[in-house]
């Protein structure tokens, strides 16, 4: 029912981030991230990616236009005749704002990186904008399938790097991001690469947006995870990449890591195509095993970032994981629900909480789940405290000076769970 990578006890290697980058509803960049979230601000609202005039709900976090000067830099990537698709401009620019803050350069010094990407749609959107266009009569050329594939956005990450290790995409719907960040945790443990980029991208379209509803699981609100009157999940779009290497390779030419990625896990609940196990088994059991993976125990947990989407099914099931892994403590240690701002990323979603989690250990603070004017209004359905009895930070930013580890959890359709454990970074030098 599980998976365990190698123990970290067992390991003499520690792995860290030595860099990140996101692109987001809330704007382009690590900086847009960050202060939209410690501000409580949604990025869930009306969008303007397709005509969703047809559909029930009317709300996503929808990327914004980027900068001029990013905008110019992202189409002068793309090599003649060819064409990259939204998702892969978000994981570009992700990528590359991840490679400044490790302190490398696309020019050579990721030459032996590899590159492990988790995906839902690839390039949906500029398909479906293909398939219209035919059935419409008009002529568009064939160059914007090029990246239609799900692997679109880590190829297109591995060529603007020279990567010249392994290239692996990962589908499992919203535990992809998570999951391709546990394979370069194994990837580096065993060696098989010193050097790992590891992330996500995905783009609104009409294929998920459609289907999502279609099963009812869209809130017609901002998505209010853990609450009482929560009634289902919010669609958003970006990336997220971490650069991930070992502790030694990092310091010795002069990087200051922000976290340590210290254990990884995955389970399948194989208990239904779309709703959890009601009591959260797989769950559970990734927590544990990723805990066993970091070699720390359940009582050393400082905070969580929850998978928390918002729908009645997922937030309960989530909460009896907790309660099984954390006993009596699940309801007091602080709960961190980053897609209450961003939205649901699909295959991006793991990356780029664990992108949020890794900013919070850093930073030492928690953002909230909503801003003190979201309770009480539409974000937050009048109720202050949360249906489930969980610690979720809400209101303002939690100072957590002194947290050192946490969990962040992606729990999927079909029941694939990923869970990630990262620990505040110390040089055991200093």
């Amino acid at each position: 029912m599980r998976k365990e990578g190698a123990s970290a006890a067992g390991s003499e290697r520690r792995i860290v981030v030595s860099g990140v980058g996101a692109v987001s509803g809330l704007g382009w960049g690590i900086e847009a991230l960050w202060q939209g979230l410690r501000e409580g601000r949604t990025a869930i609202r009306r969008f303007q990616r397709f005509d969703h005039s047809g559909h029930r709900t009317h709300l996503a976090a929808e990327v914004p236009p980027p900068p001029p000067d990013l905008e110019r830099w992202s189409s002068s990537q793309a090599g003649a005749g060819r064409q990259w698709s939204v998702a892969d401009r978000f994981a570009l620019a992700a990528a590359a704002e991840a490679f400044a803050g490790a302190g490398l350069a696309a020019d050579g010094a990721l030459a032996e990186a590899g590159v492990f990407f988790g995906s839902s749609t690839g390039g949906m959107w500029e398909s479906e904008g293909f398939l219209a266009a035919l059935l419409a009569g008009r002529r568009r050329s064939i160059h914007c399938l090029a990246s239609q594939q799900v692997n679109g956005p880590g190829d297109a990450v591995a060529r603007f790097a020279g990567a010249g290790g392994p290239v692996q995409t990962i589908s499992s719907a919203c535990a992809s991001g998570a999951l391709a960040a546990d394979a370069a945790l194994q990837a580096l443990r065993s060696g098989e690469v010193e050097l790992a980029i590891a992330g996500g991208s995905d783009s609104l379209c009409q294929l998920t947006y459609a289907g999502f509803n279609a099963l009812r699981s869209v809130d017609e609100q901002p998505c209010r995870p853990f609450r009482a009157g929560r009634a289902g999940m919010s669609l958003g779009e970006g990336a997220a990449v971490l650069v991930l290497e070992p502790a030694a390779r990092a310091l010795a030419r002069g990087a200051r890591p922000l976290a340590e990625l210290a254990g990884s896990a995955s389970s399948c609940d194989a208990h239904h195509m779309t709703a959890p196990h009601p009591r959260g088994e797989g769950a559970a059991a990734a927590m544990l095993a990723a805990l066993a993976d970091a070699g720390v125990g359940a009582d050393a947990v400082d905070f969580l970032n929850a998978h928390g989407t918002g729908t009645p099914l997922n937030d309960a099931a989530e909460w009896h994981a907790m309660e099984e892994v954390f006993g009596e403590r699940a309801a007091r240690i602080p709960l961190v629900a980053t897609k209450a701002l961003v939205g649901h990323l699909l295959g991006s979603a793991g990356a780029i909480e664990a992108v949020a989690t890794v900013l919070a250990l850093a930073r030492g603070e928690l953002h909230p789940a909503w801003s003190e004017e979201g309770i009480g209004g539409d974000t937050a359905d009048g109720d202050a405290v949360p249906a489930l009895p969980v610690s979720l930070v809400v209101g303002k930013p939690l100072p957590v000076p002194e947290a050192r580890v946490a969990l962040s959890t992606s729990l999927a359709f079909g029941g694939s769970n990923a869970v990630l454990v990262f620990r505040r970074w110390s040089d055991p030098a200093a």
